[in-house]
């Protein structure tokens, strides 16, 4: 790292994820340097710089992506500006991370495939950085586990502001595209597998035109299913189990894991019920937004290229629009 130069990224928006989460996280890290932030509104983009302690403030998204002193951004914005923003950024020459998901639908998204060569894109999923997904994929692919046959999860939240981009339809919002993303993007990630097909059933609010209760069945084939349920209008709870003919991997906190902190992992090898004889796997304290942000920048400086780019976001939006299809038509939607 001596010999390496931090990547200088500039935050687009002072959206809540990125104050609160993901620029502690970056500062986490010696590969990143926090250079500037940007807002439609001077005074904003000022405000948020003398308080979290970034130099350069800009009145415009464009300004920050005409910075030559900037080479990567991250975009932290509502989900209807994604792309247009991640295109705006690669043509201004910088590297782009940007919040999940990475479009409204498939056809958006599709049109990331045309960003300049020699542009590193990432799309934000921090939990695959993170070590305890590491350590739960180790644990799958060395057979600790048996045969893999299913993931199941659970994640929500309660959230019934009318006026928060989440229950906002024209934004992009619901809990499918909020949530549902990390029980899909978790089990690719641990299966090494894309689904073959897909059964969805969506409850939408009256009110907010989101869905505020989702559940899928994702069929991996080769007997591997994901079934998973995310809800906005629920008690806060996140839980993932992985189920092998031998075993099965507990995660306790998947998708939110504490910075900083310790997390745990559980193996039951299922000899007697009720957890009596459950292995506690302890990973080391991490941030799992810190962690991002170093293989983001690796990839940047030419050091450990990511295996995720553009197309693996496209593959996640053709995904997503199946289970919507399937919410509306009753059937399975084959991928």
């Amino acid at each position: 790292m001596s010999t390496v130069r931090p990547v200088r990224i500039g935050i687009v928006s002072t959206a809540n994820i990125a104050r609160q989460h993901v620029i502690p996280g970056f500062r986490t890290t010696p590969w990143l340097e926090v250079a500037a932030i940007a807002s439609r509104s001077a005074d904003t983009a000022r405000a948020a710089a003398a308080a979290l302690g970034i130099p350069v403030a800009h009145g415009s998204y464009e300004a920050l992506f005409a910075d030559p002193s900037i080479e990567a951004v991250y975009i932290p914005t509502p989900n209807d500006s994604h792309v247009d923003l991640a295109l705006a950024a690669a043509r201004a020459g910088k590297h782009v991370l940007s919040e999940k998901p990475a479009a409204m639908n498939a056809r958006d998204a599709e049109r990331l495939l045309a960003l300049p060569d020699g542009i590193v894109y990432l799309e934000a999923f921090m939990v695959r950085h993170h070590p305890q997904w590491l350590k739960a994929r180790e644990l799958v692919r060395s057979g600790a586990i048996g045969r893999v046959t299913a993931v199941q999860c659970f994640f929500s939240y309660f959230l019934d502001d009318p006026a928060n981009i989440r229950n906002r339809p024209e934004n992009g919002g619901g809990g499918l595209w909020d949530i549902g993303v990390y029980p899909i993007v978790t089990a690719r990630f641990v299966l090494d597998a894309e689904p073959k097909r897909v059964s969805g059933l969506l409850e939408i609010d009256p009110k907010f035109g989101t869905d505020v209760l989702s559940s899928a069945i994702l069929d991996f084939g080769d007997g591997r299913h994901l079934t998973f349920t995310v809800a906005t209008q629920t008690v806060p709870h996140q839980r993932v189990t992985i189920a092998g003919t031998t075993g099965r991997i507990e995660v306790v906190i998947p998708f939110n894991a504490p910075a900083g902190k310790e997390t745990v992992i559980r193996l039951d090898r299922g000899a007697v019920l009720g957890d009596a004889e459950i292995e506690e796997i302890r990973l080391p304290a991490s941030d799992q937004y810190g962690l991002q942000g170093e293989a983001f920048a690796k990839a940047i400086r030419g050091i450990e290229p990511l295996p995720y780019d553009q197309r693996d976001a496209v593959k996640m939006m053709r995904i997503l629009d199946a289970i919507v299809e399937s919410g509306k038509t009753g059937c399975f939607v084959d991928l």
